[in-house]
């Protein structure tokens, strides 16, 4: 196989971003610095978000026929991301005391309890037909 130039260029140019991807990687299990492990917290905690709203739309799309049980959804939620964002800045501690690792604590905290609340929904998705204490339809 030989590259044009052109192919060859965005290959040189490729490389580093896969090096820097890895490296990103690398960086968060062995994090030296505060820097760091705050930006590494964040991302899980970003990634947990991301499945929680996927689940969130799954569970919605099941009950879009049932109005009152997609209230109810939608109440729970706003009432469980008040609790998360409060539990995790209570972790936290007063900001103005916690200095630079505050963001990791909040992060680490929201990322936990928001893959406990992917789990939950999780079940909620996939609970045994006819279960009287499971919220949401099987499909």
């Amino acid at each position: 196989m030989r590259l044009s130039r052109t192919g060859l260029a965005t290959l040189i140019l490729a490389v580093p971003l896969f090096t820097n991807a890895a490296r990103a990687a690398d960086d968060c299990a062995n994090a030296q610095d505060q820097a760091t492990m705050n930006e590494c917290a964040g991302k899980s905690f970003t990634a947990a978000d991301k499945k929680l709203n996927d689940a969130y739309r799954q569970i919605e799309g099941r009950l879009k026929d049932d109005a009152a049980g997609k209230k109810l959804l939608v109440d729970a939620q706003r009432a469980w991301v008040a609790f998360r964002d409060a539990e995790c800045n209570f972790q936290g501690g007063p900001r103005e005391n916690a200095g630079s690792m505050y963001p990791m604590v909040v992060a680490d905290c929201q990322a936990a309890l928001t893959k406990d609340r992917v789990r939950d929904f999780e079940n909620y998705l996939n609970c045994p037909e006819g279960e009287v204490s499971c919220p949401v339809p099987a499909q």
